[in-house]
């Protein structure tokens, strides 16, 4: 068979981006009227904004060979938690900064407690953290969703830039600056640190990591912080959208953020992976949804697509890691 190690490195890279460019061009084909108005674009844009964050933090753990199940729940809990503080009326740069400390917090419990517990697996560790924080968030709310936030809380989540170019409501959103400032800080983090070698390398082979002087235990803190730290902003992001913040925000959003991370790339396996894949990851999901739904296809029909897309992703990534073993 004909083997290119060019075009298969290109393809590794930039595959994933192949297949974004495609799905807009069969989306488009299908209903241009729609999909293409600037409205839209902007959007599938800001819709998935808060997925991005969220994405961008599970593929850090992800790439270690874990797992982190309570990121949905860490975002209703740093939604609530700063629309709580907006309604106490605590200055805004205070509230800005509630939402991804309650994050970090969790993630601080859930990486101390896996390496300090010396649990088999993240899966244990955060499934009683996904149940737990969601708790306080019902707890501190009593079940009801609160409203009202201050006008600079809000910015983030519904602001946009036309830059003189589309009419509103479309444009650039300001959510989208956030998403990208931050996969360049997590790129430039994972490619260019040392410590973000040692999260492929723990990914890749821990004991080897270990052996060679990496502190395992100190590095998967850290990565839980990245994650819970991405998903409280990522529910800044939502509260500001929504202008609330609600205890049932990011039901099953764990489970859309693996998908992104294994759909662009990245290998449950640990040790693979990049922040341009998860970007991509992300938007084909984004994609598929809105070009279902504007072609009126019923949501559960989605539900069956999207199940068979992340099965089709895991299968491709487990056809690649034997290709890998037996090279």
């Amino acid at each position: 068979m004909f083997y290119n190690p060019r075009l298969s490195k290109f393809l590794e890279t930039y595959g994933i981006v192949l297949v974004v460019i495609v799905m807009m061009a069969v989306i488009a084909l299908s209903r241009p009227e729609v999909f293409l108005t600037p409205q839209n674009l902007t959007n599938i844009l800001k819709q998935n904004a808060t997925l991005a964050l969220v994405a961008l933090g599970m593929f850090v753990v992800i790439v270690t060979a874990g797992i982190d199940l309570s990121v949905g729940s860490t975002m209703a809990l740093s939604m609530v938690t700063l629309a709580l503080a907006s309604r106490m009326g605590l200055p805004w740069p205070v509230v800005l900064m509630v939402g991804p400390l309650v994050g970090i917090a969790v993630g601080v419990v859930n990486g101390v407690g896996l390496t300090w517990l010396k649990l088999p697996h993240p899966f244990i560790m955060t499934l009683g953290t996904l149940n737990a924080v969601r708790g306080i968030a019902y707890l501190v709310t009593d079940g009801a969703p609160i409203s009202g936030l201050q006008d600079e809380v809000r910015y983030l989540g519904q602001a946009y830039y036309d830059l003189g170019i589309f009419a509103p409501p479309a444009g650039i959103p300001a959510s989208l600056i956030v998403v990208a400032v931050c996969a360049i800080g997590l790129w430039f983090f994972l490619e260019k640190t040392s410590t973000g070698r040692h999260i492929y390398a723990i990914g890749g082979n821990p004991q080897a990591a270990r052996v060679s002087g990496v502190n395992v235990d100190k590095v998967l803190v850290l990565v839980y912080v990245i994650s819970g730290f991405m998903a409280g902003l990522g529910g800044l992001l939502l509260a500001g959208r929504t202008d609330s913040g609600f205890p049932n925000a990011g039901l099953m959003l764990e489970l859309d953020a693996i998908a992104a991370v294994i759909i662009g790339g990245a290998s449950f396996f640990g040790g693979r992976g990049t922040v341009l894949g998860v970007l991509a990851g992300v938007l084909i999901m984004g994609l598929l949804r809105n070009g279902l739904n504007i072609n009126n296809v019923s949501s559960f029909w989605q539900m069956v697509l999207i199940g068979v897309v992340i099965i089709f992703a895991v299968w491709i990534d487990v056809i690649r890691r034997r290709a890998s073993v037996r090279r």
